[in-house]
């Protein structure tokens, strides 16, 4: 598990015990008291975060897990996703963070499933964006990767991205363009454009990647036929799973969205204790 992974889990258990213990575990359960716990899925989805959930339960001590279901799987409900065996108090002390790690991860992956199967038949690719939450983007972007779905850049620094703010303090989309090709030429530079003057204007300058900005299937489409497999184009703004087939039938190589890890709904997933080893 990496060192940023690490510290969020740290952080996390810190917030929980809040420089004291758990009141509740510490005066119902005895201190040596063992059980086995499993983690089970309420509803059907994706799963996703099992080795950030280990590395929960690890953190504080518990290490005879079982991990049944790996990342990426879709199971029904009533499925069992990981077995950990251990102290009482430690279990229900990772409890809750492995299950906030858990359950959002799933959820991201469980969503973008449900993307990727509403454009199946196209060659089009669900990918997500940098809307994710501060400090948790390696793991969304890996539960995207779970649910099918690619990766846009990890970072401001991995390629370039050209967008409407970054045209009017440069003055124009060229004069962006030119400015970013000059100052790092060996990075991958996508450019945003909202009509198709600025596409044709872009095109001369042969980037690696277009963005159609809230662009209608139509016009996505006829943006398809003027770059003529020229450049790589992404379809962005005003995108649902109603009309997302529509974008990827017109020709577009990729659809970004940003729902799939800001506004992905958590999947319900709970812990049954068992007591007994």
């Amino acid at each position: 598990m990496s060192d940023p992974v690490l510290r969020l889990i740290e952080l996390a258990i810190a917030e929980d015990l809040d420089g004291g213990v758990d009141i509740t575990s510490n005066a119902t359960i005895p201190e040596a008291q063992e059980s086995v716990a499993e983690f089970v899925n309420r509803k059907p989805g994706v799963v996703a975060g099992t080795s950030v959930a280990i590395a929960v339960l690890n953190y504080v001590g518990i290490t005879n897990v079982s991990l049944l279901i790996a990342d990426g799987q879709f199971v029904p409900a009533g499925t069992v996703i990981m077995q950990a065996r251990g102290n009482t108090r430690k279990l229900l002390l990772a409890e809750r963070t492995a299950l906030n790690f858990l359950t959002h991860l799933s959820g991201i992956a469980t969503e973008t499933r449900g993307w990727v199967e509403a454009i199946s038949g196209t060659n089009c690719q669900i990918r997500d964006t940098r809307k994710t939450t501060p400090g948790w983007r390696t793991l969304e972007k890996a539960a995207v990767r779970a649910g099918g779905g690619t990766n846009h850049r990890l970072s401001l620094s991995d390629a370039a991205l050209i967008k409407d703010n970054h045209i009017v303090a440069a003055g124009g989309v060229l004069a962006a363009f030119e400015l970013v090709r000059k100052q790092y030429p060996d990075k991958e530079i996508e450019v945003e454009v909202d009509d198709f003057q600025q596409l044709q204007a872009v095109l001369e300058a042969k980037p690696d990647l277009i963005l159609l900005d809230n662009m209608s299937p139509e016009l996505c489409h006829e943006a398809v036929a003027i770059v003529a497999g020229k450049v790589r184009l992404e379809a962005s703004g005003g995108i649902t799973l109603e009309n997302a087939l529509k974008y990827a039938q017109s020709g577009v190589d990729y659809i970004a969205v940003g729902a799939l890890t800001h506004s992905a709904k958590a999947l319900d997933i709970g812990l049954d204790l068992r007591m007994g080893m």
